[in-house]
């Protein structure tokens, strides 16, 4: 089916669906860097997610269609996108469809660097491509790794390796002048280790998992989100909203520059609480302040949580998404604004180092809100499970709620996503 060194692949209309999925990566101050792309097959009969017949063509060929059919690259945004790039893909003419711009070439540590090998990715720099390589750090050979000199990113997976052999690794990497990038960082304490070392990129789920610290309170602030989120649900009296606004001054002086801004049209400026909140509308209201929770803008923080990124991705995904289902078509406006929530709150144990019991008595939700987030019940429950474990490559957990989502194809998911990615990066430009 590929002729490596042709760089052909015929087309074949019997190649399974293929979700794709990213994991963000950070910089040295926790800020979204970029992403990396996940492109992994979808099959019925084998729970949704089956083995490439042909792994190279069918990577190929997706990757290639994610920036045309799904306009991926207008959805990264400012943002990278990292592509894992296999021996067929590298010497495929495909890979020249790919933007220069956008993407960083990921060459896989499978692929054997002969000296074919090398004049490729020689070929692919010249042509304006970032090449990134992988170095094992049981078995490092910096004078066997023809790559290390080419390549701009070094990507080293810190789980697979003790930490002081990690110290010891490290020195001898920073001579080559590259960018450092640790990968597979699931905690805290890796965290602050790979930066102490000098690494300027970071990437895993240590920041995106729920896990609780015990002890720790809500600020102010955010508890005064929290309240206004549960007064807003519960459709409270505007002079109930009111009060708790006059309690924030920081929240008050956001709500009117907001609303000042979204109507911008009006003939008079809003002034007073009271009206902004009307002018707003409760809908719009309610976004604001689920997003606000991660974006820093409710304390003295200079900076976007990277959590904006994920949460309001994870929130306007599952708004995509109900709408293609029967409850979300019988439900309307009202489920689709429910699925938002649960996206945006799905977050708030990792946010705010609170269970998600404490923070679901803190509010009084929607029944399909409360049931997804606290039990996941309902198809809000199955939605969330499903951008999870997309997010977090669980293909069997996938495969099975997508055997009780029978509307939502791979195709679809695909577009749903790069439009969430698209919404969620504007939000960071404004921010």
């Amino acid at each position: 089916m590929t002729d490596r060194r042709k760089g052909t692949i015929m087309p074949d209309n019997d190649l399974p669906d293929v979700f794709l999925g990213r994991q963000p990566i950070l910089d040295r101050h926790q800020q979204l860097f970029a992403y990396e792309l996940l492109f992994r097959s979808g099959s019925a009969e084998k729970g949704n997610f089956a083995s490439f017949i042909d792994g190279n063509q069918a990577t190929a060929t997706v990757i290639i269609n994610a920036f045309t059919e799904f306009s991926l690259a207008d959805a990264l945004g400012p943002y990278q996108g990292f592509i894992k790039v296999d021996e067929g893909l590298l010497f495929s003419d495909l890979i020249n469809a790919l933007p220069p711009h956008t993407v960083v070439l990921e060459i896989l540590d499978t692929v054997a660097q002969t000296q074919d090998m090398i004049a490729r990715c020689e070929q692919l720099r010249q042509a304006g491509y970032i090449l990134a390589t992988h170095v094992r750090p049981e078995t490092l050979d910096l004078d066997n790794k023809p790559l290390l000199r080419i390549a701009e990113v070094i990507k080293v997976d810190v789980s697979r390796v003790e930490p002081e052999r990690l110290k010891q690794l490290t020195p001898s990497l920073k001579p080559l002048r590259k960018t450092l990038l640790a990968e597979k960082v699931e905690s805290n304490d890796q965290m602050k280790l790979c930066h102490d070392l000098g690494f300027d990129l970071f990437q895993g789920y240590y920041f995106a998992r729920p896990t609780v610290i015990q002890g720790k309170r809500l600020q102010s602030s955010e508890m005064a989100l929290l309240r206004l989120l549960g007064l807003i649900s519960q459709d409270a009296d505007t002079a109930e909203i009111e009060k708790v606004f006059k309690q924030e001054p920081v929240l008050t002086l956001n709500l009117l520059r907001l609303t000042n801004s979204a109507g911008s049209g009006l003939p008079t400026k809003i002034t007073s609480l009271r009206h902004a909140i009307t002018i707003l509308g409760r809908r719009q209201l309610l976004r604001w302040l689920q997003l606000l929770l991660y974006s820093g803008a409710s304390s003295s923080a200079p900076v976007v949580n990277p959590l904006l990124q994920l949460a309001a991705t994870r929130g306007r995904l599952m708004e995509l998404l109900v709408d293609r289902t029967p409850a979300g078509k019988q439900g309307g406006r009202d489920l689709i604004d429910q699925a938002f929530m649960v996206g945006i709150l799905s977050l708030m144990p990792t946010l705010t180092g609170t269970s998600m019991r404490e923070i679901l008595s803190q509010l009084s939700l929607a029944k399909p809100v409360n049931d997804a987030l606290g039990e996941r019940q309902g198809v809000l429950g199955d939605l969330l499970n499903l951008v999870e474990s997309l997010e977090n490559e669980d293909r069997a957990k996938a495969g099975e709620v997508l055997l009780r989502l029978p509307d939502i194809d791979a195709n679809y998911a695909n577009s749903c996503l790069t439009r969430a990615l698209a919404w969620a990066n504007s939000l960071a430009r404004e921010s």
